[in-house]
């Protein structure tokens, strides 16, 4: 029996239907009159609001007083090193046409009920007068109590006939990569301003001292947010913002920030005396890279290499010497020269510390009496005739006229470089023109032909030969590989 057009149609507006039923769609009428109601995610971002309503009365503005040659110079402290990062501090603000001072700004907060305030060194470093913004806008004059160029820290204080506001050191050596952590400060003199990120790495060295130690975090920070606090989800401090990693000068994603473990030793040191006790050894290190250590008949490619020994030092009467490898002081190894200037910085001066060394790949234990740092520790005339070692050098005696040519003391000995062959393995080491040898491997030398008789004896062993330099005022070791030339490493 043929179907009718009308029973198909009707058959297919029978299964419209069910199949919209089937799909769990009902035909259902807008209200419009009633507000849409979004339903709540089932896991919600981090929330921080309640965290720093607790702790943003402990954060305040730090305004410094300066110079105007302080101002010019002190404005941004770039890094040292490779890194192409500035000192987020000082937020310099000119003061009135025909000022001889202007303003920088930064971040600091309290510590304790009495008026204790932490700040970075470099916001209040050649400051004629620091005074303070609290949170609720009052303005008070702050004392510097004490500063400590090394670690960037700064203790103020302010009396404001009242009791503060005030947070916590926490432990630093808790909070772990990975976690959320929140940044309050002053950036640009905006006041009171929160940012948030994640711990992104610890123990970052950015060349700005002997004691980095840095936290490096994501939470962005920016010009005037030094010295501020750097929180973790609890409302402990576990840090001080300091320094940010940016070719532009803004934020990048890239900060750093002293762990509040250091900053409270720091801080402790600087309340009681106004300045900071550490152990001194008097040495300067390097660090030990593979051709060093083989040059040297080391065993290993970690450790300190010593450059100098400063004359009457506790180095020096622990019989220390230059070619030494300081591997571990008092049983904590040593992968580092930082890690070195932090453990003998430990070390309360008059305490002793046991050194092991390799010394000529052979393994020592040295005693030294650890000394206080100081406060600013910064540690014959024949015509010349060339000689001609295999590595590509050309040597000149050190004369009067060349050691102050070369700013060096008068009791310095050795043999300056006269010219370097291109493409020699000397050159290839990066050995310079007006370098001064002053050893090879561990043994002194005292002239031209004692380097090249101690560089012809290192050269039997087939292995690199390890010169002892100074350049600029600075020692160092140069691994030179004889077997390298500029034709063997293209």
């Amino acid at each position: 029996m043929p179907i009718s057009r009308q029973t198909v149609r009707g058959a297919l507006f029978a299964a419209l239907l069910a199949s919209t039923a089937l799909g769990g769609i009902a035909a259902v009428h807008a209200d419009t009159t009633a507000p849409i109601q979004p339903a709540a995610p089932a896991q919600r971002m981090a929330d921080f609001s309640a965290l720093v309503e607790q702790v943003k009365p402990a954060v305040l503005a730090v305004t410094s007083v300066l110079g105007a040659q302080d101002a010019a110079d002190d404005g941004e402290m770039p890094m040292q090193g490779h890194m192409p990062g500035q000192m987020p501090g000082q937020m310099p603000h000119q003061m009135p046409h025909g000022s001889q001072h202007a303003e920088a700004r930064g971040s600091g907060f309290l510590i304790d009920a009495d008026g204790t305030i932490v700040t970075n060194n470099h916001v209040v470093k050649g400051a004629k007068s620091v005074s303070v913004t609290l949170d609720d806008g009052t303005q008070l004059q702050a004392k510097v109590i004490g500063r400590d160029a090394r670690t960037d820290i700064a203790v103020l204080k302010v009396e404001a006939g009242r009791k503060l506001p005030y947070i916590e050191l926490g432990d630093s050596d808790k909070v772990r990569v990975g976690e959320w952590v929140v940044a309050v400060g002053n950036p640009f003199g905006l006041g009171g301003t929160v940012t948030a990120g994640i711990l992104s790495a610890r123990s970052r060295d950015i060349g700005s001292g002997p004691y980095d130690n840095f936290l490096q975090i994501d939470a962005p920070i920016n010009h005037g947010n030094s010295g501020g606090p750097l929180f973790t989800q609890d409302g402990r401090v576990v840090g001080v913002n300091s320094a940010i990693l940016s070719p532009t000068g803004g934020s990048i994603g890239i900060g750093f920030a002293i762990p509040s473990n250091m900053v409270k030793s720091v801080v402790a040191d600087l309340q009681t005396s106004g300045h900071v006790t550490r152990g001194y050894l008097g040495v300067t290190a390097q660090p030990v890279t593979p051709a060093i250590a083989a040059a040297l008949g080391g065993k290993t490619d970690s450790g300190a290499l010593v450059a100098s020994v400063e004359a009457d030092s506790p180095a020096a009467k622990a019989d220390v010497k230059p070619g030494d490898i300081i591997v571990a002081v008092g049983g904590r190894k040593v992968v580092t020269p930082r890690d070195l200037a932090v453990d003998v910085a430990a070390v309360k001066p008059g305490e002793t510390a046991k050194l092991d060394i390799l010394r000529d790949g052979t393994a020592q234990t040295l005693t030294a009496t650890v000394a206080e740092l100081p406060a600013e520790n910064v540690a014959d005339t024949s015509p010349a005739t060339p000689a001609q070692p295999s590595i590509g050098l050309a040597l000149a005696p050190l004369t009067p006229e060349a050691r102050s040519q070369l700013d060096l003391p008068a009791h310095t000995k050795g043999a300056v470089v006269a010219q370097v062959k291109p493409g020699s393995p000397a050159e290839l080491a990066g050995v310079q023109q007006g370098d001064v040898i002053v050893g090879v491997g561990t043994a002194a030398v005292s002239s031209p032909d004692q380097a090249v008789q101690g560089i012809r004896d290192a050269l039997k062993s087939g292995k690199a030969v390890a010169l002892r330099l100074v350049r600029e005022g600075h020692p160092m070791f140069v691994a030179v590989d004889p077997a390298k030339t500029e034709q063997s490493e293209g």
